[in-house]
């Protein structure tokens, strides 16, 4: 939803946003890795995560126009429950406020693993 206020009734308005979408990408050696794209909290997250079964996920974080530290922590936890995960779209504009630290804080006690990236950084797996 994006959220803004109409100059003409000078009200605050919620308007549809878009889908949720994301990819499943499988490498050759059937690794699987899920990027979600700008998404917010969906409960399809739990067939997909059954249906594909991902290695991997790439999980937005920032909050506001995507989920927040605690919704993407449950996401995983709950649902999803991937070996790892790289947090996304955090720290990029004003509005994405939730922070790598609230993330993994609401991480604590799981067995997947976080994998914070910089701009640049090489991962391999």
């Amino acid at each position: 939803m994006l959220v803004w206020k109409n100059p003409a009734t000078e009200k605050m308005e919620a308007h549809p946003a878009g889908e949720a979408m994301g990819y499943i990408i499988e490498l050759e050696n059937s690794f699987k890795i899920w990027h979600m794209g700008d998404t917010g909290l969906f409960s399809d997250m739990k067939f997909i995560s059954e249906h594909y079964k991902p290695d991997l996920v790439l999980i937005p974080i920032g909050g506001n126009f995507t989920m927040a530290p605690d919704d993407a922590a449950f996401a995983l936890k709950t649902w999803i429950k991937p070996r790892m995960v790289i947090p996304m779209h955090y720290n990029s504009n004003p509005m994405a406020k939730g922070t790598l630290a609230e993330f993994q804080a609401a991480m604590k006690g799981s067995n997947i693993k976080v994998i914070p990236m910089t701009e640049g950084e090489v991962v391999q797996f």
